[in-house]
């Protein structure tokens, strides 16, 4: 199990397009129509599969939230770091 990161190494390493919100960081992706957010959704499922770390991914019609958090560590790891940098780089792929 991956260390709690703290508030300074969060500041630090969280992607600019990343929030955090108290334990967790949150992005939201804005799509032209639902059916993109839905593949993207799709996409960051394959990823967190990959990753054997699962985020909450909420799908409105024409976005898509994911909030990332260690539930097993209590907040912010390295883990939440890194599954938002390959989203990152997958959505600008």
């Amino acid at each position: 199990m991956a260390d709690l990161l703290t508030d300074a190494e969060i500041e630090n390493q969280l992607h600019s397009n990343w929030n955090r919100d108290d334990d967790e960081i949150v992005r939201v992706y804005e799509f032209d129509d639902y059916l993109r957010g839905v593949n993207f959704a799709q996409m960051v499922g394959e990823i967190a599969e990959a990753q054997f770390h699962h985020p909450e991914i909420v799908i409105r019609y024409s976005e898509v939230e994911v909030r990332l958090t260690s539930h097993e560590a209590g907040g912010i790891t390295s883990d939440d770091i890194e599954m938002a940098e390959l989203i990152e780089s997958e959505r600008n792929a």
